[in-house]
């Protein structure tokens, strides 16, 4: 058995909402409960016209990579642009909001280090199942 590395897929992934009125959902890969580590790691999905709720982070620095969709990143009074490949580094301490801008579903790579309770607010939320568009897109598969 190895036991330096885990690995996973998307569709072994549990898949939470932090509130019920949330139009985003998470994935996650890897976390303090499953892999005993200090950061988390999921792919975060937004719902056509979703959005995250205004958020900061008090010493946690949050990273996205937009593998599908397109978006706009708001922070301290400056907006940016997101579409796939791009990758956004948010700094602790800044309000922040994330907007899918687009015309179908926004997925990010997004990484939260340290983790500062973000594994422990998306599991405290609703279980959720993935449906055949995210397992499609994050699978790599094409229509």
């Amino acid at each position: 058995m190895i036991s330096n590395f885990r690995g996973t897929d998307v569709k072994s992934a549990q898949a939470f909402r932090i509130s019920p009125n949330d139009s985003n959902y998470f994935a996650i890969l890897f976390d303090k409960h499953q892999d005993d580590i200090e950061n988390i790691f999921v792919i975060e999905i937004f719902k056509i016209g979703g959005a995250t709720p205004p958020n900061e982070h008090a010493v946690a620095h949050e990273f996205f990579y937009v593998l599908h969709g397109e978006g706009i990143a708001s922070c301290s009074g400056e907006e940016v642009s997101l579409r796939k490949g791009d990758a956004l580094l948010l700094k602790p301490g800044n309000e922040h909001v994330i907007r899918n801008t687009g015309s179908s579903k926004l997925y990010t790579l997004t990484v939260m280090t340290p983790n500062e309770g973000f594994a422990e607010l998306i599991r405290s939320g609703e279980p959720v199942a993935l449906d055949d568009e995210d397992l499609r897109i994050l699978s790599g598969e094409q229509a």
